[in-house]
């Protein structure tokens, strides 16, 4: 009896050594259980406290961009355009615009957002006027009046200059006694009294006082009637009054008190508005208009209803299709993805970012790859669930999570960095999708990696759930990875072949380029862009006749939206702009501006540059990274693959005549982002591989690793397959191209990663090693038996558990 004892004392002690474990795990999941909360209760919290700010583009306005501009004598430097900034944030205050944003961009830039403005030729008139205010003595009239009844200016010997006064005649003038610095104050006010109208009361400073005293009381030696006695006001090379002094004042006292009236045939508008230019001071630079958007509010507020429209209907389709595919983790996946739609709109709240309409839709395009990291996880826990003897679905779970999160911290990484560079190199609306596109990737990961483990862990140790673990989802490897396993396709059999296929795709879509040509946007030629909401519907061809017999033969007329019409034309001033809104009403009746845009000439070159520098920054980045993270080769193969992504989505929309603007820029480093995520699971699959089965030919190390992470790539397609859908039918006109990029990038990046990318990777893998014919015929022997391992097939085995770091 006392030899049963030793086995009564070992019992114990294994289960307590199981105890800890347990304990252990237990502790893991209240941590992560507690930071899911707080992350939960700081984000309700701040969208509770802090709304988001909308782009002009969503709430209705005009964006401004101007340009400083250097003269002889002062450079457009940071600091000259830091001053810009202050005296144009004096005019717009005066403007009486509710909530502006004026920000300098860059050295030379200034970036003026004005909500609701829907006129925006005031605010650019009173935005773009350099303001410089002079005080002159009148020496006369000049003796070349013709030339100045032109409005021409011209200089004379010892500083003097001519200009035309207010009613044409030709003045000369003695240099500038006082300027714009020793201007205190100035106000539009009415004379009801007197009967003269509105007039603005100008105030000097002392030292103006003075000066203003000095050249009224060399003008009063004059008699009157004398133009000698005249003072003549000069605001940017223009007189607006050249009153003369009251004979009351004596000679050589001139007027004191340190103010003054400029009397003339103003309204009220003009008044207030000179009395704008003077108060806020001159410009230290001239500036220039270069870019200009204006957004109509009723625009804006159907943008938003039809985001929002498209982000719940792709949100209930992909959430229905994972379900349908995982069942309870698939809904526990999908209260995970209303969770990161709750922490991405508070971390766009937090950090003040501006959401835009792209912005809206990169929050609607990051839900996709939200679910793509959920896949992840779910199937890699199916392989392990299936690799081991006793199944238990949390612990399934656990190394599903531990060994899919390199796969998803890499193909994360690959959106950040194509996020990064259009938020560093883009402008306007597409700037704020590199933001949301950013925050809403890091969000992805904090939702699939925090709060959905937690629910999944915790369902899965309820008794119910371990006794029924087929309502999981994971307990079976699916009926595609059976299909694929049991067949066993050797797709890399010939490389080649799937390589000519490919060039062939590329050479049909890239011949559009050199077909058709590319139909740039405005972004990058420059012109003016006028969207229109008429009464009646207008026939395009209709319009564009009118537009040529009112001088506009180059104009290029489009449908758009619901009965929308389009004028895109080369720069035109607001007066040109107007005639063409006549034009356009005297064919549609009642006529509405819902959009317009303009770009100078040197910020389209600029861009078109950008564009190319970011492109290329982008394949170059993707290519470091990865070889950094895998190796060289697996880094030109992915590459490799990425151009022919890009060269066939651009040869694509050639093809169908869509414009290649700045929201197709956007598209299209996204599709880099995107796409390279198959590419990089792929690899990193046979990376794992290549670590745990040294003698088996590369061909079929990546054939393996193609049919074990093909349901994955099937699956995450599906459910970004889902969500552009809905973007492309359900959202805003302009969104249509973008999604409709997305799409075709997200099915040729799909087919690429494996039919180019791993192809390519072996053929390299062969040139490299000088081997390749011998391990074809090596991974052909094994295509059609392995005697001593089918565990390691059927299943998925445990080769395929561990993420290699």
């Amino acid at each position: 009896m006392k030899r049963s004892r030793p086995p009564s004392r070992t019992r114990p002690s294994a289960r307590t050594g199981s105890r800890p474990r347990s304990r252990s795990r237990s502790r893991s999941l209240n941590v992560r259980a507690l930071v899911a909360l707080a992350v939960m209760a700081a984000s309700v919290a701040i969208a509770l406290t802090m709304p988001v700010r909308l782009g002009l583009d969503l709430r209705g306005g005009t964006q401004i961009v101007l340009e400083t501009k250097s003269t002889g004598t002062t450079k457009a430097d940071r600091e000259a355009t830091d001053r810009t900034v202050e005296v144009l944030r004096g005019r717009i205050d005066a403007l009486g615009v509710a909530e502006p944003t004026i920000v300098r961009s860059g050295e030379n830039r200034v970036v003026v957002e004005l909500p609701g403005v829907q006129d925006p030729k005031q605010a650019a008139d009173v935005l773009g006027r350099t303001a410089q205010l002079t005080v002159h003595s009148v020496l006369g009239p000049a003796e070349n009046a013709g030339d100045e009844a032109e409005g021409k200016t011209q200089a004379a010997k010892d500083g003097e200059r001519v200009l035309p006064d207010e009613s044409g005649q030709s003045l000369r003038l003695k240099d500038a006694t006082l300027t714009g610095q020793d201007v205190k104050g100035a106000d539009a006010r009415f004379d009801q009294q007197g009967g003269a109208g509105w007039h603005v009361t100008v105030d000097f400073k002392d030292s103006g006082s003075d000066r203003w005293a000095q050249v009224t009381g060399e003008a009063a030696c004059h008699p009157a009637g004398d133009p000698q006695r005249r003072v003549a006001i000069v605001l940017d090379n223009k007189i607006i009054s050249s009153p003369q002094v009251d004979p009351s004042v004596a000679c050589g006292a001139g007027i004191t008190g340190g103010s003054t009236q400029i009397t003339g045939s103003f309204d009220d508008a003009e008044a207030r508005e000179l009395a704008l230019l003077v108060k806020g001071g001159a410009l230290p630079v001239p500036v220039e208009t270069i870019e200009q958007r204006t957004i109509g509010a009723t625009l804006g507020d159907e943008a938003i209803n039809a985001g929002a429209w498209a982000a719940v209907i792709g949100t209930a389709l992909t959430a229905l299709f994972i379900i349908v595919v995982y069942r309870l983790m698939g809904a526990l996946a999908t209260v995970a993805l209303l969770c990161y739609g709750l922490i991405s709109y508070a971390a766009l709240a937090a950090v003040g970012a501006t959401l835009t309409l792209p912005g809206l839709a990169g929050f609607v395009l990051a839900i996709g790859m939200a679910v793509d990291a959920n896949v992840l996880v779910f199937e890699r826990a199916r392989e392990e669930q299936a690799a081991r003897t006793r199944p238990s679905t949390r612990s399934a779970l656990t190394a599903g999570f531990r060994s899919a999160f390199s796969a998803i911290a890499d193909s994360n990484i690959t959106t950040l960095i194509a996020a990064a560079l259009l938020f560093f190199l883009a402008s306007g609306p597409v700037k704020g999708f590199g933001v949301t596109l950013g925050i809403g990737v890091l969000a992805s990961m904090v939702s699939a990696l925090v709060i959905t483990r937690v629910l999944a862990e915790f369902a899965a140790s309820r008794p119910a759930v371990f006794r029924r673990p087929h309502i999981t989802g994971i307990s079976s490897t699916g009926p595609v990875r059976d299909a694929l396993l049991r067949r066993n396709p050797f797709l890399m059999r010939r490389p080649r072949r799937w390589l000519a296929a490919s060039l062939v795709v590329l050479v049909v879509a890239g011949s559009g380029i050199l077909v058709r040509g590319l139909n740039f946007g405005i972004e990058f030629t420059g012109g003016r862009l006028i969207e229109y909401s008429t009464a009646t519907q207008v026939d395009p061809e209709r319009a564009r006749d009118a537009l040529a017999d009112a001088g506009f033969p180059r104009a290029v007329v489009q449908s758009s939206g619901d009965g929308d019409l389009t004028v895109r034309t080369e720069e035109l001033t607001d007066a040109e702009a107007a005639t063409v809104t006549k034009a356009v009403a005297e064919l549609g009746g009642e006529t509405e501006k819902v959009r317009d845009e303009l770009i100078g000439p040197s910020l389209g070159e600029e861009l078109r540059r950008d564009a190319l520098i970011a492109l290329g920054l982008a394949l170059a980045a993707q290519l470091a990274y990865l070889a950094a993270r895998f190796r060289l080769l697996f880094g030109t193969a992915a590459v490799g693959a990425l151009a022919h992504d890009v060269v066939i989505l651009v040869g694509v929309f050639a093809w169908l005549g869509k414009p290649i603007d700045g929201v197709f820029l956007a598209a299209l480093l996204t599709v880099i982002g995107y796409s390279v995520n198959d590419s990089v699971v792929l690899f990193d699959r046979v990376r794992e591989l290549l670590g745990k089965e040294r003698k088996t030919p590369f061909d079929r190390l990546t054939n393996d690793a193609i049919l074990q992470t093909l349901p994955r790539t099937v699956n995450t397609g599906m459910g970004a397959v889902l969500i552009l859908a809905s973007l492309a039918v359900l959202a805003d006109d302009s969104l249509t191209d973008f999604a409709l990029a997305l799409l075709i990038g997200v099915v040729v990046g799909t087919y690429s990663s494996v039919f180019t990318a791993s192809p390519l990777a072996v053929e390299l893998h062969g040139r490299d090693a000088g081997t390749r014919p011998a391990r074809r015929g090596g991974g052909k022997g094994r295509g059609t038996a392995r005697p001593g391992k089918p565990d390691r097939q059927t299943p998925a085995s445990r080769t395929e558990r561990q993420e290699v770091p």
